[in-house]
């Protein structure tokens, strides 16, 4: 019913102002009484078999939703019925701002794909973190970044500010140095100013009588020299593992018209890059550390080769809003029958 009638009534509009709407009808249809049982009912597949304990962490299902979907943490618990083993919250900045000036989304339907340049646009790290509070069970990850007006040098303060601010009330942390839609962010991508990131971060981590897993998110861009550097960088700086991957800049083999627009690509183009680099971090580390895959996973069969390539869980994003939340359960369904 999503890909036959609501996908192309929503497509019809501006695709931010549907995002707020579908974000306000989800909720609005959450506070009907039987609604959440019935979504779960119709979405959820509950079996141990599909349960992973990752960097300390059980997951009921290695399904979870990426980060960048429900960025202030508003609508985690109503996103959960819909199966997600896993919401990730973010990307969260010190500061409220605005982001990047409107239009700024912009759906790509021959490629089956979206490019964003959002901009970190949030309400700031407080205000969700009252919204945790009122958390009932949901894993949740926290994606943390810095505010656009921070210069490099200083982005390590907004990433502890927001480390600090969210550590009771996240499951695990993100770093987000990946995203092509802040001006430099990329540039913390390079081996000394990570390392010296990632380690601050976990020297944080270490006052604490309970240590967060930390993982670090990264461009499918990255040459194999650099995806060498990242694997270093893991094993130096003892972060938990990856989130691979972010967005690309790449606009290779695009029909759309919106291929001219700037910003970050998601969606089926990066399917195979994705994987690529997926297995890519598991073969070089001899499969040192966790891996979440995210990034063109369409179908079912996208998922399996993910975990395949070396991936513990995977992420939706783009593919949950072209395929809609069947996607969630068609996963989980054929990771079973993979095991069975």
């Amino acid at each position: 019913m999503y890909k036959l009638l609501i996908r192309p009534i929503l497509f019809w509009f501006d695709p931010e102002k549907v995002h707020y709407f579908s974000f306000s009808f989800i909720k609005f249809i959450s506070k009907i009484p039987f609604v959440p049982n019935l979504l779960k009912w119709n979405y959820e597949v509950n079996d141990t078999k599909l349960e992973r304990e990752v960097f300390g962490l059980k997951f009921k299902n290695p399904v979870g939703l990426a980060a960048g979907f429900d960025k202030d943490a508003k609508c985690y618990q109503e996103l959960s019925n819909f199966g997600f083993g896993f919401i990730e919250i973010g990307t969260l900045t010190p500061k409220p701002q605005d982001g990047n000036p409107k239009k700024r989304l912009f759906r790509l339907k021959q490629d089956s794909a979206i490019i964003n340049r959002m901009g970190f646009n949030n309400g700031g790290v407080d205000a969700a973190v009252l919204r945790l509070k009122k958390n009932k069970g949901v894993l949740i990850g926290g994606n943390i970044g810095k505010n656009k007006l921070t210069p490099n040098e200083d982005a390590i303060s907004d990433y502890l500010i927001c480390f600090d601010a969210l550590f009771d009330y996240v499951d695990y942390f993100v770093v987000n140095v990946s995203s092509p839609n802040t001006p430099n962010l990329r540039e913390l991508q390079e081996k000394k100013p990570l390392t010296e990131l990632l380690t601050k971060l976990e020297t944080r981590n270490s006052e604490h009588l309970t240590k967060k897993p930390i993982l670090l998110k990264i461009a499918p861009d990255l040459t194999d020299e650099q995806l060498l550097d990242i694997i270093a960088i893991v094993n130096d700086t003892q972060i938990a593992g990856v989130i691979a991957t972010n967005t690309t800049i790449s606009r290779e083999n695009l029909e759309s018209e919106n291929k001219v627009e700037v910003g970050g690509l998601s969606g089926k183009p990066l399917t195979k890059r994705a994987t690529e680099v997926i297995r890519f971090l598991s073969e070089k580390s001899n499969k040192a550390f966790p891996i979440i895959g995210v990034g063109g996973i369409h179908s079912a069969e996208d998922a399996l080769e993910k975990l395949e390539a070396g991936a513990s869980l995977v992420q939706l994003y783009t593919g949950f809003i072209y395929e809609g939340p069947h996607l969630i359960r068609e996963i989980n369904k054929a990771i079973l029958r993979k095991s069975s």
